[in-house]
């Protein structure tokens, strides 16, 4: 194998997405278009990797950090320019360089490899990544000669009647010859309508050369699509996501309906696992088998064990154990810990708080700022008081304790292991271990209250 390397263009400013944002720091299902792109290179275990960056560069820079070199494009001067940046560190090396476009996140490495290997295979000096395309419409024509060889790439503006029924399209992704693309580039002009230095004319140079122009078809049109405005980017997503979600159905997952669940490229889900429609599941998320989420849940960075149900509810960087139920309409927020078999019902936020094995908290509670032992029944209404309006307090519910109804529990305290909390109570002080505390008033009963303000307001 000869030394590979690959140059990443990524100065253009993408104008046509009409956004503040730089347009290969848009996200394709959660991850910014260059950072798939640097990943499947990252893949090919290359002796480098080149990014031109211009527009945005230092966020660029920031996206990828170290697993890029960075040439700057200081004027945006056409694709063929912004690979000459790169000639201080690769001109003059032996060996092959593909060129990528920072806004084709759906290629895979699988597909670069191929490539790769069939330029070498071919001896070319320059191969293109062709696709065959249902509707060609707008892409430059592939024109092969009786041997299969490319004679020529055409326009859709310049190609004749016939030449636009052809459907094998150039996609803009190129492996070279390196020696050879750099000598070439010396030979770009810029006479053109926009004065720019374009890439493809080093393929016409080396073909009046005699040189060998290869052409490697890809299977899969989706990959190859370049996002250039905001339609493109929804179809890069829609390709994506369905590439994700057919990977975890072929692996044993069940997807009610896989065109409305978004599950993102970092998650791993068990066998037997069923989620419903309308769920989005991102981050570092790891699902056990057996589980089920949905309809309509969002679950990000969170650990999920085995067989634990999800209905309608959000949950997010937690750690939730084996048989648990959720909702619907529940809320785990950051830093929330579910041991095995708990029980967060419908109307329920948990924030920062632990919860015991066999522990429940129904409906309509507040539990912030928690420590909540074994099997401890927290009643409807009820709320850990953990905030001062300066500083949050911590409240311990020990093992086997009972929260009745609209309980307020004012922290720091603790509830005792095996204590009761009457209804409607107050709690400001600790509550001894098998103890029943009533922080309530004494029900007083005025009989002829009412009429005696009827008759008061008559008069």
């Amino acid at each position: 194998m000869s030394n590979r390397h690959a140059i990443v263009l990524a100065a253009g400013q993408g104008k046509r997405m009409k956004s503040s944002l730089y347009k290969v720091l848009h996200p394709v299902c959660g991850k910014p278009m260059v950072q798939h792109v640097i990943d499947q290179l990252n893949a090919l275990k290359l002796q480098e990797i080149i990014t031109i960056v211009g527009h945005g560069a230092e966020q660029v820079q920031e996206q990828i950090g170290e697993d890029s070199r960075f040439m700057i494009q200081e004027e945006q001067l056409g694709t063929g320019h912004a690979v000459q940046q790169a000639e201080s560190v690769l001109g003059g090396q032996k060996g092959t360089t593909l060129v990528v476009c920072g806004d084709t996140p759906l290629l895979t490495s699988e597909t670069l490899e191929a490539l790769l290997d069939f330029h070498e295979k071919e001896e070319a000096k320059v191969t293109l990544l062709t696709a065959h395309a249902d509707d060609p419409s707008g892409y430059g024509r592939i024109v092969r000669n009786e041997n299969q060889d490319v004679a020529k790439i055409v326009e859709q503006k310049d190609a004749t009647e016939q030449e636009q029924r052809i459907q094998e399209i150039n996609t803009g992704t190129y492996c070279f010859d390196n020696e050879a693309l750099f000598e070439a580039l010396q030979h770009v002009s810029n006479n053109n309508a926009q004065g720019e230095y374009y890439l493809p004319d080093v393929i016409e140079i080396l073909k009046n050369r005699n040189e060998k122009i290869g052409a490697f078809q890809t299977k899969s049109f989706d990959e190859t699509l370049g996002v250039n405005d905001r339609v493109a980017l929804s179809k890069a997503e829609q390709a994506m996501k369905r590439r994700i979600n057919e990977y975890h159905m072929r692996n044993g997952v069940t997807l009610i309906d896989p065109d409305h669940t978004y599950i993102g490229l970092n998650v791993t889900i068990g066998q037997d696992a069923v989620i419903y429609p309308g769920s989005t599941i991102d981050g570092e998320t790891a699902i056990d088998s057996g589980v089920e989420i949905g309809p309509n849940s969002e679950i990000k960075n969170c650990i999920i064990g085995q067989d634990t149900t999800i209905k309608q509810s959000v949950a997010h960087d937690s750690l939730i154990g084996a048989r648990v139920k959720i909702g619907p309409y529940a809320h785990i927020r950051p830093s929330s810990k579910l041991a095995d078999d708990v029980k967060v019902g419908n109307f329920v936020e948990i924030k920062k708080a632990t919860f015991g094995e066999g522990s429940k908290a129904s409906h309509l509670s507040y539990i912030g700022d928690a420590e909540v032992g074994n099997e401890v029944n927290i009643g409807c209404g009820t709320i850990t008081v953990n905030y001062d309006g300066e500083n949050k307090y911590l409240t311990t519910i020990q093992d086997g304790a009972f929260i009745g109804c609209n309980s307020n529990l004012v922290a720091p305290v603790t509830i005792g292991e095996g204590a009761y909390v009457a209804a409607g109570s107050t709690i400001t002080d600790d509550v001894p271990n098998s103890s029943l505390s009533i922080a309530r008033s004494r029900q007083t009963n005025k009989e002829g209250y009412v009429e005696k303000m009827k008759n008061k307001n008559n008069n």
